[in-house]
């Protein structure tokens, strides 16, 4: 009776174990995406211009005058906000939708402005060796 248990058991832990692990496989690329995306902004909202440019897909070297404008326009488009909304409180990442064939997703992202509206942004990424890039 003893020995039954015992093979019971491991069957069920060999089961269990089969079970569980087609259930997890990690987060989705739409999901790494998101994550990518939500980062990004949350370093703009937080005026860390130069890393939301580096966010930006380049497949080649920028000169220095591009960047520094791209890092204008971010800090100029924040800015902005704040006249308009009394500046972005938020940006929260609330979908994604990913093609995992081309590499590319669009993440979609809500912007929570300090008079309380929000405006939803749709931020195109692709993906390069692994990383999640703003296109």
């Amino acid at each position: 009776m003893h020995t039954i248990k015992r093979i019971l058991f491991f069957l069920l832990a060999v089961a269990l174990l089969f079970a569980c692990s087609g259930k997890y496989s990690g987060p989705t690329a739409a999901q790494l995406a998101a994550q990518a995306a939500q980062n990004y902004y949350t370093q703009l909202l937080r005026g860390d211009y130069e890393a939301f440019v580096a966010g930006r897909y380049q497949p080649h070297a920028i000169p220095d005058g591009y960047k520094e404008q791209l890092v204008a326009n971010a800090k100029m488009f924040v800015g902005q906000q704040k006249d308009d909304h009394q500046g972005i409180v938020k940006a929260q990442a609330v979908d994604a939708q990913a093609d995992t064939t081309h590499h590319v997703a669009n993440v979609f992202i809500n912007l929570i402005y300090g008079d309380k509206t929000t405006e939803e942004v749709v931020v195109p990424m692709v993906e390069r060796k692994g990383v999640w890039y703003m296109r």
